[in-house]
């Protein structure tokens, strides 16, 4: 789908600056004589107190026409309802007022001074005016100088000012504790938190104040990342109230325990605290989390209950829980939502756009969401509107598109903003212009350890492992040095070529940088080895975890069903399920994927049966292609046709595709014709389901719909996918095509591949010419069309490259040839040599004739 985005888009988009206050009309206004300063300033007092800051100053214009001078106490509240009402610019007006008046302020005045810029990001003025001050700082005025340092990101200056307070002689109350452990609340300063920390308990001060508790759980969580003391802190709170309660949920959210977060939820009520709508927003970021469709509608209920249906804050939250949640990847109710919502601003929209892009398949319709953001909506995007853009661009390999949504963040001058240029980079990577990514990266004024990552991920997506390991020594060489993500991408660029020389030289780099019980990366390590073809490594890198997740068990159930271990995978999740960890969607895919590997149709439908049934989890459409596999390799196609028909929504390409897979395996043209029309009538345009379609017409030798199907692919500008297999030779990857004779060594390869027929022919190997899909008449030119096969060549090199003590592992894109696979069990006789292949579907252990998969795959 092409999406032109020249549509008219403002050459400058007004800015928001903040209503000046309105001052009333008082030239009409006489001075009586019965005004007296007393009233004026009792009712710019009242104004004040309730927030109406533009009547208050009107009063305050009024007192200086009648000569009544305003006095300290009045400009003290004035500036203390301008901080409460976050009018920073009203509150910088009554300051300029002060100095004319020529009044000299005292510590209460100049403390309110330091807070206003302090909240405002003018640290400087704020430091400038607590200079000023010498002696007649108080507690007060330390606390807020600490609070501003902190507040704007200066951690360690507001460290400095707590030590020379103590310095000065000066006790710390419960407010200037709170301060100072917030500035520490970070991993470079945790430990002098932990220092102020027992000075603080020392003092008594610890349950004087909620703002304390909640500096400390905040100091445990940003400062060590441990939720279980920052819990322990929250428990030994004497006091708490909402804002505690909510602290603790939104901790435990981000910090990836949703699941605690809802608990804690249902713990506050019952306590009898209300929840307000900071505590709704992060518990429906809980449930998006945890994909919990059911909770999230009964807090949607809640929320609509207490009236906070239309807060912007709450609406994005749901927006984002909905599209996160939906079953089938539905974004009909979080698209609902949105259109309710009064007021859209730039959170709302970007919270939709995210939500079509992070769902899959609505990359469209986020771009056009865009476009009415920015014309029907007038509403200014955000750098996170862009990267989200970018993203969806990168989904559908359209970067001429991303170059014309980049060049407006570039009008808004966002381009430069950090997210922005790593999008781009992403984009560029998944769009496989890879040297566009590099100048995006080097064209980055500032570039973070997010921007190598991106670039890393996108060299490992191109299967360039050299350049990605040449910019890893560079991040190592930086001052970014290396994270956890780095490493992942890495490890999952070594899994994706299935090179696991490479993937060994990382795990050893890893283990030196001390990631070794880094969670995220024993995951990667685990996915790298299995895929890479080291089962038995994956599993060991798994048994040696102190710390599982479900991403853990999930990896290696995923690399036992993957490599046709259906009764280890099975085992496993068994384990699982005793040690107390919940499947989840992507759970069950692996555990269906076991069944459907080793053809064990009860033990599938048990489980799928169970899912909603003992789980909760409302099956997917990849749980029913699943189903579909099951029945369909079985040879139960009429049974899975009857499944389609049964299924509570209507079935995908996803679906329909892997019909039509079983199809092809089993022969049967009525139904194999019925899949790929249901395919087609919903992308036209998808090449596998005319490569499929054909394949089965030449299997059964209808060689006339072959070459009609070839022709309207040809005319359509369909290209089908290259089949290709490759094979790692001492860290490096060999790529071999159909018939290939480009590499440096063809002429020993093919030597090799005509005496290693020759002798497995005399075993007993007679080629299958029914895999054949060229019409052809001579049987030998089809035995040599065979012959040629990617996966024998690599094959081939493989046996005249490596030690014969060495495991032949190799690789291809697409589904194992069934004359190859049949051969490739001759030649682990004849040459006493263990072969391991993994194609699009599976990994095939070859030894002593036999495979893994039961010549059932």
């Amino acid at each position: 789908m092409m999406i032109s985005l020249s549509l008219p888009f403002p050459a400058s988009v007004p800015s928001l600056k903040p209503n000046c206050y309105s001052r009333h009309k008082i030239s009409s206004v006489r001075t009586h004589q019965n005004i007296s300063f007393e009233s004026l300033q009792a009712t710019l007092i009242r104004h004040a107190n309730v927030g109406h800051v533009d009547e208050a100053l009107s009063t305050l214009d009024l007192m200086s026409r009648a000569n009544l001078a305003p006095d300290l106490a009045t400009y003290s509240v004035l500036l203390k309802s301008c901080i409460r009402t976050r009018n920073f610019e009203l509150g910088q007006l009554v300051h300029s007022k002060l100095i004319e008046s020529r009044l000299q302020p005292d510590a209460v005045v100049l403390n309110s001074l330091i807070s206003l810029y302090s909240k405002c990001g003018h640290w400087r003025k704020a430091e400038e005016i607590f200079s000023s001050m010498g002696g007649a700082r108080d507690m007060v005025s330390w606390s807020a100088m600490i609070s501003c340092y902190a507040h704007n990101g200066l951690n360690l200056d507001a460290v400095l000012v707590f030590v020379e307070m103590l310095e000065s002689g000066e006790h710390p109350n419960e407010f200037c504790f709170s301060a100072a452990i917030r500035a520490c609340s970070n991993r470079e300063n945790a430990r002098i938190g932990l220092e102020i920390f027992g000075f603080l308990l020392k003092t008594g001060y610890f349950g004087s104040d909620v703002c304390v508790g909640c500096a400390m759980v905040d100091l445990f969580v940003k400062g060590f990342g441990d939720l279980e003391l920052a819990k322990k802190v929250f428990d030994e709170m004497p006091e708490k109230n909402s804002v505690t309660w909510t602290l603790m949920i939104t901790r435990f959210t981000q910090m990836g325990s949703p699941r605690d977060a809802i608990g804690l939820f249902s713990d506050m009520v019952i306590a009898g605290f209300v929840p307000d709508r900071f505590t709704f927003s992060s518990c429906l970021s809980a449930c998006s989390e945890l994909g919990s469709l059911s909770i999230g509608r009964q807090l949607h209920s809640w929320v609509v209950k207490n009236g906070l249906c239309f807060d912007v804050c709450v609406g994005c939250s749901l927006v984002d829980m909905y599209a996160k949640s939906a079953m089938d990847g539905s974004m009909d109710d979080s698209r609902k939502t949105f259109d309710r919502m009064p007021n859209q601003n730039v959170m709302s929209w970007t919270a939709i756009i995210t939500g079509y892009v992070q769902n899959g398949g609505n990359d469209c319709e986020a771009i056009e969401l865009y476009c009415r953001m920015i014309t029907q909506g007038k509403v200014k995007p955000n750098h996170f509107t862009f990267a989200c853009l970018l993203k969806a661009c990168g989904n559908l390999f359209n970067p001429k598109l991303g170059e014309q949504i980049y060049s407006h963040a570039t009008k808004l001058g966002l381009a430069t903003v950090s997210c922005v240029g790593n999008s781009l980079i992403s984009m560029y990577s998944k769009c496989d212009r890879i040297e566009d990514a590099r100048k995006a990266f080097e064209f980055l004024f500032e570039k973070n350890l997010v921007s190598y990552n991106a670039l890393v991920d996108g060299y490992t997506r191109n299967l360039d492992s050299d350049e990605a390991f040449e910019l890893f020594n560079e991040i190592e060489n930086s001052s970014a040095g290396a994270d956890a993500f780095t490493f992942a991408s890495l490890l999952s660029g070594a899994a994706s070529v299935g090179a696991v020389g490479k993937g060994e030289q990382i795990h050893a780099r890893l283990l030196k940088a001390g990631f070794e019980s880094n969670l995220c990366i024993c995951n990667a390590l685990i996915s790298m080895y299995t895929r890479c073809g080291s089962i038995e490594a994956g599993f060991q890198v798994f048994n040696e975890m102190e710390d599982r997740n479900i991403i853990s068990w999930t990896s290696i159930i995923t690399g036992f069903a993957k490599h046709g271990f259906a009764k280890r995978a099975l085992e496993l999740y068994k384990k699982m399920l005793d040690s107390g960890v919940e499947p989840n969607e992507v759970t069950f895919v692996a555990v269906l994927s076991a069944c459907s590997h080793a053809g064990l149709i009860e033990e599938g439908w048990r489980q799928f049966d169970s899912m909603y049934k003992d789980h909760g989890i409302r099956p997917r459409m990849e749980h029913y292609a699943c189903m579909i596999d099951i029945l369909g390799r079985s040879g139960h196609l009429d049974k899975a046709m009857q499944f389609i028909d049964s299924m509570p929504f209507g079935a995908d390409a996803l679906v329909w595709r892997t019909l039509l897979g079983a199809c092809r395996v089993h022969g049967n043209m009525e139904l194999g014709k019925q899949a790929a029309e249901m395919i087609l009538e919903q992308d036209p345009n998808d090449p596998s389901a005319h490569v499929l379609l054909s394949n089965l017409y030449a299997s059964a030798g209808q060689w006339e719909s072959v070459s009609r199907i070839r022709k309207g692919m040809k005319e359509r500008n369909l290209v089908k996918e290259a089949g290709c297999s490759w094979i790692e030779i001492a860290n490096k990857v060999h790529k071999f095509y159909v018939g290939d004779t480009k590499h440096p060594e063809a002429k020993e390869i093919y030597e090799e591949l005509d005496e290693v027929a020759a002798k497995i022919k005399e075993m007993g190997y007679v080629p299958d010419t029914n895999f054949v899909l060229h019409e052809v008449e001579e049987e030998e030119q089809k035995e040599q069309y065979l012959l040629q096969h990617s996966e024998k060549i690599a094959l081939a090199y493989g046996l005249i490259s490596t030690a014969k003590s060495r495991v032949i592992r190799i690789f291809k894109n697409l589904r194992v040839c069934g004359d190859c696979h049949t051969m490739m069990k001759y030649v682990s006789v004849a040459s006493g040599r263990e072969i391991v292949v993994r194609d699009s579907n599976r990994f095939h252990h070859i030894k002593d004739g036999k495979c893994s998969c039961n010549d059932y795959w």
